[in-house]
């Protein structure tokens, strides 16, 4: 009848799932690898509250409450770990955005298409190689007695540098190797963000007379911001995590060189493989889990109060 308003009955959850099953069904691995490898886990957790023995397992173990944390904060171990962690990965997303930006800046304005190309995998095959290797390269290069810059020191006069006992050159070195390895491939995000601007903002920058500096500092700078903030926002999220397989393949276990080197992966390895300690090194990761949710929600309550736009929820 005309003139009377008509509503529409609320679609059931079935009906909705039903209407979305293929959707749905291309999610199904994503959510197995999570349910599997991140909730099925969670309980495991209660470790960092007991004295753990393989005899009672994990909820008959006796509960010594935040023990173990105290053994680590009075140890000073926890500060030293978290103080590794958190600058070794301030400087890889400092360094790392920085450089990416600057590559794929500069991937845009090279003109020849066959040398962007060519200049695009060299810049990329770095991130494919086995840190396995890239271990054994850094050996060759740093040993005392063979490694090939000793060689050319001695070579040229001068006395040869006890590389793998000075822990203050370490830093500098696992921070140059990850930029080598990270950065071509890191870039391909901003890359295509470049490729995404609009190309009319070119065009009317070419019509100013803009110069190549000031198409990039008015133009593709701003163009590149959202993506940054994204970026970095992620990156938050994995700041107390730290790259177990290139640190452990650098230094190895090398006490000389904790004092700089030593994060939370590679100390919890070693609590666990040499001294079967599964109380510590849980409480460990639960206090390295603890803390990167509180921050990715702090920064993003940031980001959410200065533009929400940019936030990841």
């Amino acid at each position: 009848m005309a003139g009377v308003a008509t509503t529409r009955r609320p679609r059931s959850l079935l009906k909705s799932a039903w209407d979305s099953k293929v959707l749905l069904l291309m999610c199904l691995p994503a959510v197995a690898f999570f349910v599997v490898f991140a909730y099925a886990p969670m309980p495991g957790a209660w470790i960092a509250f007991t004295n753990f023995n393989y005899r009672d397992g994990i909820f008959g173990s006796p509960f010594v409450g935040l023990r173990n944390f105290e053994f680590l904060i009075k140890s000073g171990q926890l500060w030293l770990l978290t103080r590794n962690t958190i600058l070794y990965n301030v400087a890889f997303i400092v360094l790392g955005n920085i450089l990416q930006i600057a590559l794929a800046i500069m991937l845009n304005e090279i003109r020849l298409r066959y040398f962007k190309k060519i200049s695009q995998t060299v810049m990329f095959l770095p991130y494919f190689i086995s840190v396995v290797l890239i271990g054994v390269i850094a050996f060759n290069l740093f040993n005392y007695d063979t490694g090939a810059i000793n060689s050319l020191i001695v070579a040229t006069g001068g006395d040869p540098v006890k590389i793998y006992s000075t822990a203050g050159l370490w830093p500098f070195i696992i921070v140059a190797v990850q930029m080598w390895q990270s950065t071509g491939y890191g870039s391909i995000v901003y890359f295509a963000a470049i490729m995404g601007i609009d190309k009319t903002l070119f065009e009317a920058a070419a019509i100013d007379g803009a110069s190549a500096w000031q198409r990039i500092r008015y133009v593709i700078l701003p163009s590149l911001k959202p993506t940054f903030i994204i970026l970095l926002l992620f990156s938050m999220g994995g700041i107390m995590h730290g790259n177990f397989g290139l640190f452990w393949n650098l230094v190895g276990n090398n006490a000389q060189l904790f004092a700089t080197t030593d994060i939370i992966e590679t100390a919890v390895y070693r609590m666990v493989m040499t001294q079967n300690n599964f109380t510590t090194s849980t409480a460990v990761g639960l206090y390295q889990s603890i803390f990167g949710f509180a921050l990715v929600m702090t920064a993003n309550w940031i980001v959410r109060r200065m533009n929400k736009d940019y936030a990841l929820f």
